[in-house]
């Protein structure tokens, strides 16, 4: 078999991590749905979507990169991220060729 090597990216809750909702939550939001989006669009995303489970998994997203480094800007770039308010860890992961497609 054949494997392909994506990145897998768990999202969690960060430092600054509530629940309550706010007009600043909300641009978070937004602005971390733009980050997805844009990935998707640049042809980099293969899957994401939330966690709802109550742990402090809150979603991943797995992406088809060049390198770990790619993956580890691209998640570090998440508004969300940068602010604190959400966490990653980045890991290789191997699947099967296709699997995805």
């Amino acid at each position: 078999m054949e494997l392909e090597l994506l990145y897998l990216i768990i999202i969690k809750k960060g430092p600054v991590w509530t629940a309550e909702d706010s007009p600043e939550l909300d641009r978070l939001q937004e602005a971390h749905l733009a980050h997805i989006d844009g990935m998707r669009a640049d042809g980099l995303l293969v899957a994401a979507g939330p966690i709802d489970d109550g742990s402090d998994v809150r979603g991943i997203s797995i992406l088809r990169v060049e390198s770990l480094e790619r993956a580890t800007q691209l998640a570090a770039a998440d508004p969300s991220v940068c602010a604190g308010r959400l966490a990653t860890e980045v890991h290789p992961w191997y699947v099967p060729t296709g699997i995805f497609s």
